[in-house]
Order: C-alpha cells, then sequence, then structure tokens
C-alpha cells in the first residue's frame, strides 16, 4: 500500500512545501494587500492560503498521477514533468516579486510566463494522464484570476 501512496505523499509535499515556502519569504509583505487600492471582485485575504493550499495539493497529485503512470506503461513523462516542476519555480518567485519587490507589471508579466507554462504543462499531462490535466484546470481558473487582478492592482496603484 506505502509503495503505491508514496509519490502522491512525496509529490503533495514537494508542492506544498513549494507554496509555504514562497509565503514565508513574503509574509512579511502580505499586509501590502490590505493597504492598496484593490480592484472589483477582489477576495478577502484569507482566502488565497485556503485556495493555494488546496492548488498545491492538486498539482501534486495530479505530478503523481502522471509519474505513476509513466511508471506503469513504460511512459517517458521527463518532459510532462520538467514542465511542472518550471511552472512551480515560476509560481514559487511570483509572490515575490509581487508582495516583496512590489514589481506590479514586472509581476503581471511573471504571471503571464507562468498561465503559459500551466497550459502548456495541462497539455502534457492529457497526452498521459487525462485526469492531472483536469486536476489542473481550477489552477489554471485561479491564475488567470489571479493574472486579472495583478494587473488591476498596478492600474490602480501606479
Amino acid at each position: 500500500m506505502w509503495k503505491k501512496l508514496k509519490p502522491y505523499v512525496i509529490s503533495v509535499l514537494i508542492a506544498l512545501g513549494v507554496g509555504g515556502l514562497s509565503a514565508l519569504l513574503t509574509s512579511g509583505n502580505m499586509n501590502i494587500y490590505d493597504k492598496i487600492i484593490s480592484p472589483p471582485l477582489s477576495p478577502p485575504g484569507i482566502l488565497f492560503p485556503i485556495v493555494w493550499t488546496v492548488l498545491y495539493t492538486l498539482m501534486g497529485i495530479s505530478s503523481a498521477l502522471v509519474y505513476a503512470k509513466g511508471k506503469e506503461e513504460d511512459i517517458d513523462t521527463s518532459s510532462a514533468l520538467g514542465i511542472y516542476l518550471i511552472q512551480l519555480a515560476v509560481n514559487f518567485f511570483w509572490s515575490i516579486i509581487f508582495f516583496n519587490l512590489q514589481a506590479y507589471l514586472f509581476a503581471f508579466i511573471w504571471i503571464i510566463l507562468l498561465w503559459i507554462l500551466i497550459i502548456t504543462m495541462i497539455k502534457r499531462f492529457y497526452e498521459i494522464s487525462p485526469l492531472a490535466a483536469y486536476l489542473q484546470i481550477p489552477y489554471l481558473l485561479w491564475v488567470t484570476f489571479a493574472a486579472y487582478l495583478n494587473l488591476a492592482i498596478y492600474i490602480l496603484n501606479r
């Protein structure tokens, strides 16, 4: 049983660890969200850690599904998992750019890069495991919404 669960546990812990480290590194500047002019539809700040915890968990499960499928069927998953790791790194740095550097325009450009990587990852995951791809749709939707918030914050706070 542990042998089957191990990739899932490790993958979820990696994703949550990346998100947790990013949150830790930006925690001193999260209060900026309460001080800036926010656009319409801005959710309360308390919602962000809840949503991101769910999304990182889905990312971990999704990457584990791809990894497991590759092992079971002897499929090369290195390209798909490579894109996953790259987008995870880009995701990690967005918070630092937005909150710590307060470089809202650069953060918007960065989140567009993340959005493109997520779409690429979904396509690659779909070729290996459609379920893994579907699990990334909430992430894509949230990052789309975050891009709207990011751009609006840039425009409203220049």
